[in-house]
């Protein structure tokens, strides 16, 4: 059996809580491997920048980061000896950053991140064939192990070394997408959908409520399409409304909380499990890009507004105090200045607790990127800025009339405004994306669920008193 040394890792994280959760699984494999890791590039062995691919945003920051990370190994006083990328950039990148970048010595792709503990193992034994098989690689060229249709997906047993809160963590019940959106890339990088068991997803949450969890955070590429992988009859697969209400029965848990649900694969029995189910707060995170039909359409989003309108009424009538949010796409190739008032408009009308606006990003391979008519980029900032101006007003107004309500928070710690003032979340704050809740006239532990009363509210955070 082959010896491993034991190496010092450092790891860099980017992109969507997804990907955070496959850092904490290969955090959980070099911790499981007997390696050791460091806070800091310039103490490391290995780094590992785990990137992503989404938008053009976040490519520029992986690869920067990439290049930053290279220049500890060439630097004399750092101990790098190896570089590894992985994720979504990876997964779509490799060849180029195999050429473009020589420091890299090991390239996995979204779904290969596995293997990381065996590549540790493996040393610098570079190949000499590049994924495509389409030319062999200099000797320098990096071991590249990216999987044409990526297939992996963790279940409950993956050692996960988790990063952040103690008392929040986000679980991930299915890998990939089937959808067709002409504008996303994820399908490309991510593989097809594949759903993990609703004993495998309990399990996982049980052991995280041992640990002190007190909020799971369910994320999929496609939450409402949950199961439909195994079939598409809710007869012959499980469904998001199953899960729910077997997660409901983990006692240690408080709150259940869903991101990324799709418009048009909500029904009856999701809906009701959402409103019945104590443990699952009740707050949707529901990404609808647009509300014009022709940009449905252009978009490839399977629905129409009417689906959406509906959808939107439904919510709001059957679960109590539900918070939604939302984001939209602006300046997609084609949207007119009619349709693009036809979202302000609606925006305007539907009040929204949350909502984001994101400019339009050419992503080659993706339909599209083919389309005619593209918006140029002074109009999309002008439409994003516009749209979340109409937003901020109303996000404000609904905060102000919160004023003098009690609610539940869950507390993070000391807030990083002033040392006086600690922070938490209420249901209605989703953690890293939505604003905070900063309280005043008392100390608790981070990880507390306490009562406080509003005092004050500001366009995304609130302020609160816990003396009630």
């Amino acid at each position: 059996m082959m010896t491993v040394e034991p190496q010092r890792i450092y790891f860099v994280s980017l992109g969507c809580p997804k990907n955070q959760v496959d850092t904490e699984l290969m955090l959980g494999q070099v911790a499981a491997a007997g390696h050791s890791l460091v806070h800091a590039p310039d103490e490391a062995d290995v780094i590992v920048v785990n990137t992503c691919a989404f938008i053009d945003a976040a490519k520029e920051e992986s690869v920067d980061t990439i290049l930053e990370m290279a220049a500890y190994k060439k630097s004399k006083t750092s101990s790098p000896r190896r570089l590894v990328v992985t994720g979504c950039l990876a997964q779509r990148y490799a060849d180029d950053l195999a050429k473009d970048i020589p420091e890299i010595d090991t390239i996995l792709g979204s779904a290969d991140f596995q293997a990381l503990a065996k590549a540790l193992a493996q040393g610098d034994q570079p190949v000499a064939k590049l994924p495509s098989g389409k030319s062999k690689a200099r000797k320098a060229l990096p071991v590249i192990q990216v999987s044409e249709t990526p297939a992996y997906i963790y279940d409950h047993e993956a050692p996960r070394v988790r990063i952040g809160a103690r008392h929040s963590a986000y679980v991930k019940i299915a890998e990939g997408c089937d959808r067709p959106c002409s504008f996303c890339i994820i399908p490309k990088l991510r593989g097809p959908q594949r759903s993990r068991g609703i004993d495998d997803i309990v399990a996982e949450a049980r052991g995280l409520a041992a640990e002190g969890v007190l909020e799971i955070n369910l994320i999929a590429q496609d939450l409402t399409r949950y199961g439909w992988d195994a079939g598409s009859s809710p007869e012959s697969r499980n469904t998001l409304a199953q899960l729910l209400r077997a997660l409901g029965k983990v006692d240690e848990l408080e709150w259940i909380r869903l991101h990324y649900t799709f418009p048009s694969a909500f029904d009856d029995d999701l809906i009701d499990a959402i409103a019945s189910t104590p443990k699952v707060v009740k707050y949707i995170d529901v990404p609808l890009q647009h509300i014009a039909d022709p940009m449905l359409k252009r978009m490839r989003r399977g629905h129409s507004s009417r689906v959406t309108r509906e959808l939107m009424k439904t919510l709001r009538s059957k679960i109590d105090d539900v918070v939604i949010r939302t984001t939209f796409i602006v300046g997609h190739p084609g949207e007119t200045p009619e349709e693009f008032a036809e979202l302000c408009a609606f925006v305007e009308e539907s009040k929204f607790d949350r909502a984001g606006a994101f400019t339009y990003s050419i992503e080659p391979g993706t339909a599209s990127a083919m389309l005619p008519n593209r918006v140029p980029e002074d109009v999309m900032a002008e439409r994003q800025q516009t749209l979340m101006e109409i937003q901020r007003k109303i996000s404000r107004a609904r905060h102000e009339a919160m004023v003098g309500n009690e609610i539940t928070v869950l507390v993070e710690g000391e807030s990083s405004e002033s040392e006086y003032l600690m922070e938490g979340r209420w249901y209605g704050q989703a953690p890293g994306i939505d604003g905070v809740t900063y309280l005043a006239d008392g100390r608790v532990p981070a990880g507390s669920l306490v009562r406080a009363r509003v005092t004050q509210a500001s366009d995304y955070d609130l302020a609160a008193t816990l003396e009630v």
